[in-house]
C-alpha cells in the first residue's frame, strides 16, 4: 500500500501480481480465503486513504459525503445529521467541540440489516478531522499527525463498507461523529458545561480531551437502540500510547465476554489489544462541583479515566472501548503496516462483526 497523495507523480505500489500456490485439496478454502482477504484488504486501504488525506481536503461535510457514497455502493442505509438536527437531538458534546470551527459538524448513521439477522452490534467511531487541541492548544510537534484523529471513524466506515461483500449475518449499526477541534472566537472554554444526548453534563477542564465528548453523544444514541453490544474505537489518549507503545491498542469495557471476543479478533488479524482495568475507584477523579463530571481526571491513569467517562453513556449495554492512539500510524514500513496511517481496527472489527451472533 502507498497513499497516492496529491503529488504530480503519485506514489505507486511495486506489487503487480500475487500468486498463491496450494494443493488441490486446499484450493476451495484458499479461494474463499483469498476472496475474504481481498475484501478486508480493500477495507483497510479505504480507511488508510481517508486517514492519510490532508485535513483541508476532508472536513466533516466531505467525510460525510464519502460515507454516503460508500453506503450506496455497499447496500447500507445511511442518515446524515447536520448542525440544526444535532441541536434538536441534544448532541451537546459534538456541538460543543465544533463551536470553534468554521466547518459544520456531521453525525452519520450507517445500518447494515440482513434478512434474519443473527444479533445486533453497534460501532461508534471518533471522527475528529483535525485536532488543534482547541483553546488547550497542542504543541506543533504533537499537532502534525492530528489529521489522523478521525482514524476511529474511518475504521468504522471501512468496516461497514465490507459487510455485505462478506455476507455478514448480524445487523450492524455504525455511528461516525465528525468535526474538527479548533480555537476560533466561539470555541468552547475551560469551565464551560456541556449537556449530552442522554442528559448528563460535563464541566470542561481541558478542551484537548474532546474525543470523549463527541463519543458521548454517539454512545448515547447507540444505547437507545438496545443492541447486543457497543464497541467504540478512538485515537483517545496519549496515556495509552505511553502504557502500550505504538503497536498495541488499549481495551477497556464493562463486559468480559465481549472483551474476550475482541482480543480473539485482534489476535486473528494481527491487530493486538491489551486489556486495561475499568477501575471504578478512579471514577471519583472525574467529580465536578458544577456538573455530573469533569472531562479529565488528573495526571495519572488517563486511559482508564477516559473510559470511565465513556461508561457513563452506555447504561447496562455490554460495551468495549478501543484506544488506538498508539497504532494509528507508523513512521516506516513495518510488516503489513505501510508508512503512514495503518487503518488499525478495520480488520479487527470486520472479524468481530462477521462472527457475531
Amino acid at each position: 500500500y502507498r497513499y497516492a497523495g496529491v503529488k504530480q507523480e503519485p506514489n505507486k505500489s511495486s506489487l503487480g501480481a500475487f500468486t498463491l500456490v496450494v494443493s488441490e485439496r486446499r484450493s476451495a478454502g484458499a479461494h474463499r480465503g483469498a476472496e475474504r482477504g481481498e475484501v478486508t484488504a480493500a477495507a483497510a486501504i479505504f480507511a488508510r486513504d481517508l486517514i492519510n488525506t490532508p485535513p483541508s481536503l476532508l472536513p466533516a461535510r466531505v467525510f460525510a459525503d464519502k460515507a454516503v457514497d460508500a453506503a450506496r455502493e455497499s447496500g447500507l442505509e445511511v442518515e446524515v445529521f447536520n448542525r440544526d438536527q444535532l441541536e434538536q437531538m441534544g448532541c451537546g458534546g459534538l456541538l460543543g467541540v465544533n463551536r470553534g470551527s468554521k466547518e459544520p459538524p456531521r453525525l452519520v448513521k450507517l445500518t447494515y440489516n440482513p434478512r434474519n439477522a443473527s444479533g445486533h452490534l453497534a460501532l461508534v467511531g471518533k471522527g475528529i478531522t483535525f485536532d488543534s487541541g482547541g483553546l488547550s492548544l497542542k504543541p506543533s510537534d504533537s499537532m502534525i499527525t492530528m489529521k489522523m484523529d478521525m482514524s476511529g471513524a474511518a475504521a468504522v466506515l471501512a468496516t461497514m463498507r465490507a459487510l455485505r461483500a462478506l455476507r455478514c449475518r448480524a445487523k450492524v449499526t455504525g455511528y461516525l461523529l465528525l468535526t474538527d477541534n479548533m480555537s476560533g472566537g466561539d470555541a468552547f472554554k475551560l469551565g464551560d458545561v456541556l449537556t449530552f444526548r442522554n442528559g448528563k453534563t460535563a464541566e470542561i477542564h481541558n478542551t484537548d480531551a474532546e474525543g470523549r465528548l463527541v463519543l458521548a453523544d454517539g454512545l448515547s444514541l447507540a444505547a437507545e437502540e438496545s443492541p447486543d453490544a457497543i464497541v467504540d474505537i478512538a485515537t483517545l489518549t496519549g496515556a495509552c500510547m505511553v502504557a502500550l507503545g505504538r503497536r498495541i491498542a488499549g481495551l477497556l469495557g464493562n463486559d468480559q465476554p465481549l472483551a474476550d471476543r475482541l482480543r480473539a479478533a485482534g489476535a486473528a488479524t494481527d491487530e493486538p489489544l491489551w486489556q486495561l482495568p475499568l477501575e471504578k475507584e478512579y471514577r471519583k477523579l472525574l467529580d465536578s462541583h458544577v456538573a455530573d463530571m469533569r472531562n479529565i481526571g488528573g495526571p495519572h491513569g488517563g486511559t482508564i479515566t477516559a473510559a470511565l467517562f465513556l461508561a457513563e453513556f452506555v447504561g447496562d449495554t455490554p460495551w468495549a472501548h478501543l484506544d488506538i492512539a498508539g497504532p494509528m500510524d507508523v513512521d516506516s514500513d513495518d510488516a503489513w503496516r505501510s508508512k503512514g496511517a495503518t487503518g488499525f481496527g478495520t480488520r479487527l472489527l470486520i472479524d468481530l462483526a462477521t462472527h457475531w451472533s
